[in-house]
C-alpha cells in the first residue's frame, strides 16, 4: 500500500472502510449506469455469481444490469432470468449465441463485416456493449466469476465516472490476486510474463510513450473496468485473449492520460487458469496471443516493428527480468509468509520465453488481428441495429416460451457444458 501518483491517476485502498451504500445509490442517480456481465452458463453452478447477485442487489440507483449469456438453449435461458428475478432494477439477459442473434449478426456481413465471432468473452462484450450503451451513460464490466466480490467493487469502479467534474473517461481495476484457499500469489500471466515484456522492450525499443503507458497500470490483464458509454461506443473490440491489453490500445488512442484512472479492489480471486501443457493450450495460449497484441500496438501507436535480428536480444532479455521477478515475488511472499514455489515459477518463465519466436513469426505471416468493429461505425451503416440486437436476445427467448408453454417443465441445467465458447477468466 502506497500514496504514489503516475502517468496514470490512481486511487488506492487504505484499508479505512469508508464505504457509504446510501451516498453512492444517490451518486449513481448522477448519471444513467449499466452494469455489463460477459456469463457462460456453467457459471451459475458455481456460488460466485450468487454472490455478485446478492451483492448487487442493494444498488437501488442503479439503471440496469446486462447479462451477456452463452447458453445452449432457451430453457437455459430462462433459468437465468429467473435466477436473477427480483432485482431493484432491470435485468437483461442477452443470449448471445440464440438463433435470432446469430442471423441478425450473420446478415451484417452484406456490409463486409464479419462480427459473427469467434465465441469468447471479446464477442460477448462486444455485443453487450451494444445493448448497455443504448441507454447508459456510464457502463462498468465484471467477470461472473469473482469469488471476492464485495459492495466496495462497483463502488470503487463507478464513482469517478459518476461525477463529471473529474474529468474521467475510463477506469481499470487492479488489485492483490491471491489464492483463497492457499494464499499463494496468482496472476501469473500478468506478473511472470507481461510485466517482464514490458520492461524488456522497453530496453530494446527504448521509453516509447506506448510502453510507458502500458507499464503504468498495476495490473493490465485485469478483467474488470469501466467507461463513458461515447468511449465505449468508440471502441473497436478484440476477439481473443488479447481482450484487455487490446482494450488498453484503444483507450490510448482515444483518451488524454489524464482522463483515465485506476482503481484498487484490495485482494482479488477468481478461477484460475492452467499453464497448459503445449503452446495451444491455458496461459501458454493466452500469452501468446498477448505477446502479439502487445507488438500491434507498438506498430500502430509509434510505428515500431520488432525484426526478427531483434527476437534473440528480446529472449534473452526476457528470460533475465522474469529471472529476476520470479526472485523479487520469492522474496515478497516469503516476508509475508506465503507459500511460494519458486521452481515452477521459474519453469512458468521458461514455457513463457518459448512463446516469443514462433509469436513473432506468427505476427509477420498475419500482422493484421479480427476486431470487432466499434458500434460508433456500426451505427453509420445501420443505426437501428444496436435496438435489433437486443431485441434479437429477446425475441429467442420469447420464441422458445411460446412453443414450450405445452411441455412440462424441467429443472434448470446449471452445469451445461458451452464448450464453443471460452470467457477468458
Amino acid at each position: 500500500m502506497d500514496f504514489q501518483q503516475g502517468l496514470i491517476s490512481t486511487v488506492h485502498d487504505y484499508s479505512l472502510g469508508n464505504h457509504n451504500a446510501i451516498a453512492f445509490n444517490q451518486e449513481l442517480g448522477q448519471r444513467p449506469t449499466t452494469l455489463l456481465i460477459p456469463c457462460l452458463m456453467e457459471e451459475f453452478s458455481r456460488p460466485a455469481l450468487t454472490l455478485i447477485r446478492d451483492t448487487l442487489a442493494p444498488l437501488t440507483g442503479l439503471s440496469s444490469l446486462v447479462i451477456a449469456l452463452a447458453a445452449e438453449n432457451a430453457e437455459d435461458v430462462a433459468a437465468a432470468e429467473a435466477f436473477f428475478a427480483g432485482m431493484p432494477f432491470p435485468v437483461h439477459v442477452h443470449w448471445t449465441n440464440g438463433p435470432a442473434v446469430r442471423e441478425l449478426l450473420e446478415s451484417v456481413g452484406n456490409l463486409d463485416l464479419d462480427v459473427t465471432g469467434p465465441p469468447g468473452k471479446g464477442w460477448a462484450v462486444w455485443q453487450g456493449l451494444g445493448v448497455a450503451c443504448q441507454d447508459a451513460e456510464v457502463v462498468g464490466l465484471f467477470d461472473a466469476d469473482i469469488r471476492t466480490f464485495g459492495a466496495s467493487y462497483p463502488e470503487r469502479m463507478l464513482r469517478p465516472l459518476l461525477d463529471r467534474s473529474h474529468g474521467i473517461a475510463y477506469v481499470k481495476a487492479f488489485y492483490s490476486r491471491l489464492s483463497l484457499e492457499t494464499q499463494a500469489l496468482q496472476g501469473r500471466a500478468t506478473r511472470l510474463f507481461v510485466g517482464p515484456l514490458l520492461a524488456s522492450l522497453e530496453q530494446v525499443f527504448g521509453p516509447l510513450p506506448y510502453l510507458r503507458y502500458l507499464q503504468s497500470f498495476r495490473y493490465p490483464l485485469a478483467g474488470e473496468f469501466a467507461f463513458t458509454s461515447d468511449l465505449a461506443m468508440n471502441l473497436r473490440i478484440p476477439s481473443d485473449w488479447g481482450l484487455e491489453v487490446g482494450l488498453l490500445s484503444e483507450v490510448y488512442r482515444h483518451v488524454a492520460s489524464s482522463r483515465i484512472t485506476q482503481v484498487d479492489l484490495g485482494l482479488f480471486d477468481h478461477k484460475h487458469k492452467g499453464l497448459g501443457n503445449q503452446p495451444s493450450e491455458g496461459l501458454q495460449r493466452m500469452a501468446g496471443e498477448i505477446f502479439g497484441t502487445v507488438l500491434r500496438g507498438l506498430m500502430e501507436h509509434e510505428g515500431c516493428v520488432m525484426s526478427m535480428d531483434q527476437l534473440p536480444t528480446l529472449e534473452v532479455l526476457y528470460r533475465r527480468v522474469g529471472e529476476d521477478r520470479v526472485r523479487q515475488f520469492g522474496l515478497d511472499s516469503a516476508m509475508n509468509r506465503l507459500p511460494y514455489d519458486r521452481h515452477q515459477e521459474e519453469l512458468t518463465v521458461q514455457s513463457f520465453s518459448g512463446l516469443l519466436r514462433p509469436g513473432l513469426t506468427k505476427l509477420m505471416e498475419s500482422p493484421i488481428a479480427h476486431q470487432l468493429p466499434s458500434w460508433s461505425r456500426l451505427k453509420s451503416c445501420n443505426s437501428a441495429l444496436q435496438a435489433d440486437l437486443a431485441e434479437a436476445g429477446r425475441a429467442d427467448r420469447r420464441r422458445s416460451f411460446t412453443t414450450t408453454l405445452a411441455k412440462p417443465p424441467r429443472k434448470p441445467n446449471w452445469n451445461s457444458n458451452i464448450h464453443s465458447a471460452q470467457i477468458a477468466a
